[in-house]
């Protein structure tokens, strides 16, 4: 499990390689993760967008950035937390990912949140990269 927190946003992901969608054969690797989002600070703030970093094996890396995640832009009152389970392919047995939230207060101000660094590693790598 891995953890980060900035602002009094703590967000916690636990990767999870996925044999049955996998197909080392075909250099086709799978992963979900599942993200925790929690706020531990005395402001109501929403999560605006993501931007994601995704570098497999081979130094090949890939940007995502897009509204929301799986489809929602979710408000977090002081205490309040939210979770969701999203995944990646790779044409590589292990990776990484890395990445940020941007999140909005009430008032209006703006502010990254850091999303950790996670290994995705699979039993088809040799050793753990990463």
């Amino acid at each position: 499990m891995y953890s980060d927190q900035t602002q009094d946003i703590r967000v916690t992901v636990q990767p999870v390689f996925l044999p049955d969608q996998s197909s080392p054969a075909e250099n086709h690797y799978v992963w979900a993760y599942h993200i925790r989002i929690e706020n531990r600070g005395r402001d109501v703030v929403q999560l605006r967008s993501r931007h994601w970093r995704i570098t497999d094996a081979q130094g090949r890396t890939q940007e995502v950035r897009g509204p929301g995640v799986v489809g929602e832009q979710p408000v977090l009152a002081p205490g309040e937390a939210f979770e969701y389970t999203s995944g990646t392919p790779l044409p590589t047995p292990s990776g990484i990912m890395v990445g940020t939230y941007r999140m909005e207060r009430r008032d209006g101000e703006a502010f990254d949140v850091s999303i950790p660094a996670f290994s995705l590693d699979s039993p088809h790598q040799p050793s753990a990269l990463n």
